[in-house]
């Protein structure tokens, strides 16, 4: 019962931050809100048209306000108080849903509004995910910062199983606007929970933000080769194994249409398996290593899926994957909120932003264009195996990242004493 006990998840951040609490139930909250606009917005615009490019054509919308937005995000939550910053745009996702819910309930719902409250959207979310993100390594323990990532992991890979699975229900037989309904509601509560939260103001000489400001924060993180090995890591694998959308060639080529569905929901099974086995991370101190070895299973579990003619060792292998980009996760978060200043963590979450949100992006068009030439199980694991590769690469280019130590490493050791000393005088 012990060793069992050892490996649930560790709660200690849960007991010790009254914010972080609110943070996790505000979470969990929007998850599920926000999974009722994600399913329901495609499904109107293919309706409204019939066409997968008017379809796909919202992925390009959105791509641009994230990376402009993300990045003056990164400035402004180092500028002013994050829990603003937080509240208004969770208030301001709740607007553009009340306004697709206004749009839904017309005789004839109007395409335009939806594009456009797709890139509003997608530069809100570029906006709070700095300030949000940023807000953690403030709220919580310098040392249970990987337990407080896994849990928040985990409220999110329970929504996103359970997300989607509820809103094609609510769609299917309540229709979109009662899908935006639900969209609204959900972010009125946690525009309420978010509230609560404790001021986060900004330090009283922090700049205003700025291209300059911007600029600052790249420089620190060029200069760090701990932090360039998270970033160049996430990106590899992203970019060479991220094969989600040839999945339907997929399971056509293995006779299997009705697995697609499982497909996309096997990686987040895998991440929910090691969320709920996660008490062990909080033990663990060489988190470089985490990420290294998060990201070689993800690559070699990809190469597998894509080499396996069997659909049931195809969604194995993918669950696999998920428990490795899980793991790498973890140790990810846990290096950037142990050893970035409170003064640049705002524009460092805005890079962070960039680093697993473009590698998706650009692996689906490395995926898609293989796969066209190749065919899509070639796709699938000559990618993994090009991830696997290159994360080695990496190792040996930036052998910092694997030497990295929680009790030893300068820049945690000085980020914890910032945090003591906060602390101290609040």
């Amino acid at each position: 019962m012990r060793r069992l006990a050892a490996l649930l998840p560790d709660l200690a951040p849960w007991r010790a931050s009254a914010d972080f609490r609110l943070l996790l139930v505000q979470g969990t909250i929007t998850v599920f809100a926000s999974f009722m606009a994600l399913i329901a917005l495609p499904l109107q615009i293919k309706e409204l048209t019939g066409s997968p490019f008017a379809v796909g054509a919202m992925g390009a919308v959105e791509l641009v306000p994230l990376v402009v937005f993300g990045l003056y995000g990164g400035a402004l939550a180092d500028a002013v108080d994050r829990r603003k910053v937080i509240v208004a745009t969770e208030a301001g996702l709740g607007l553009l849903a009340l306004i697709l819910l206004l749009n839904a309930l017309l005789p004839h719902p109007l395409l335009w509004p939806l594009y456009v409250v797709a890139a509003a959207v997608s530069a809100l979310t570029g906006l709070q995910r700095p300030a949000l993100d940023s807000l953690l390594a403030r709220i919580v323990p310098h040392e249970q910062q990987t337990a407080a990532a896994a849990l928040n992991s985990l409220r999110w890979q329970v929504g996103s199983i359970a997300g989607p699975a509820l809103a094609g229900l609510v769609v299917a037989y309540a229709g979109h606007a009662a899908a935006y309904g639900v969209t609204v509601a959900g972010y009125l509560v946690s525009v309420l929970l978010c509230r609560g939260l404790s001021p986060a103001p900004a330090a009283h000489d922090a700049d205003k933000p700025s291209l300059r400001g911007i600029a600052e924060g790249a420089r620190y993180a060029w200069s760090r080769p701990v932090l360039l090995g998270t970033y160049a890591i996430d990106l590899a694998a992203m970019f060479f194994a991220f094969p989600n959308t040839i999945f339907p060639f997929l399971a056509d080529e293995l006779h299997a249409e009705w697995s697609l569905g499982l497909m996309y929901a096997a990686g987040a099974v895998g991440s929910l398996v090691l969320g709920v086995t996660s008490g062990w991370t909080s033990r663990v101190r060489r988190h470089g290593l985490l990420v290294v070895a998060g990201a070689t299973v993800w690559g070699a579990a990809v190469a597998a899926a894509g080499w396996s003619g069997n659909v049931w060792l195809v969604l194995l292998c993918l669950a696999v994957a998920g428990a490795g980009d899980m793991l790498s996760g973890l140790g990810r978060a846990t290096i950037w909120n142990q050893t970035i200043p409170e003064e640049l963590r705002g524009r460092l979450a805005g890079i962070e932003l960039l680093s697993y949100s473009v590698g998706p992006q650009l692996g689906q068009v490395r995926a898609g264009s293989l796969a066209g030439w190749t065919g899509t199980r070639a796709s699938i694991w000559s990618g993994g195996l090009a991830c696997v590769a290159s994360v080695g690469l990496l190792c040996l280019t930036l052998p910092k990242l694997l030497a990295y130590d929680a009790e030893t490493d300068a820049d945690a050791l000085a980020r914890k004493a910032q945090q003591e000393a906060a602390a101290a005088t609040a």
